[in-house]
């Protein structure tokens, strides 16, 4: 896996705008998030900017208009966010959260179809 960086929560809205449809500029990414939050262009560019600093995102410079696209996949930073939560909560180990998951009843009787799907498959 590449290196990378950690993201706040604020930042994951930014980077899911970014890899819907790339390259987007500062204004089209406030745009695509005006909908859904109430946040002030200001502090969409403020995100902007910590995920370049972060090398989360760089972007292409035309004129005056730059355009923002990221340099890591949706893919690694779910699979980074992924490894940081099991090693935080159950010590590195996927069995301890499945059966917290199945004891608590979270998933529904499709879930679990897929998940022995799953499981089938990395038994093969």
């Amino acid at each position: 896996m590449t290196n990378v960086p950690q993201i706040s929560d604020a930042e994951w809205e930014v980077m899911k705008v970014l890899w819907a449809r790339t390259p987007r500029t500062a204004n089209e990414v406030i745009e695509a998030l005006e909908d859904q939050t109430d946040w002030k262009p200001k502090t969409v560019r403020t995100l902007l900017n910590r995920l370049t600093q972060k090398q989360a995102i760089s972007y292409s410079q035309q004129n005056k208009v730059y355009a923002y696209f990221p340099l890591v996949t949706e893919d690694e930073c779910v699979r980074y966010e992924t490894e940081s939560f099991l090693k935080r909560i159950y010590g590195g180990a996927f069995k301890p959260m499945l059966v917290n998951f199945l004891k608590e009843d979270k998933l529904s009787a499709e879930d679990i179809k897929e998940l022995k799907s799953i499981l089938d498959d990395k038994t093969k």
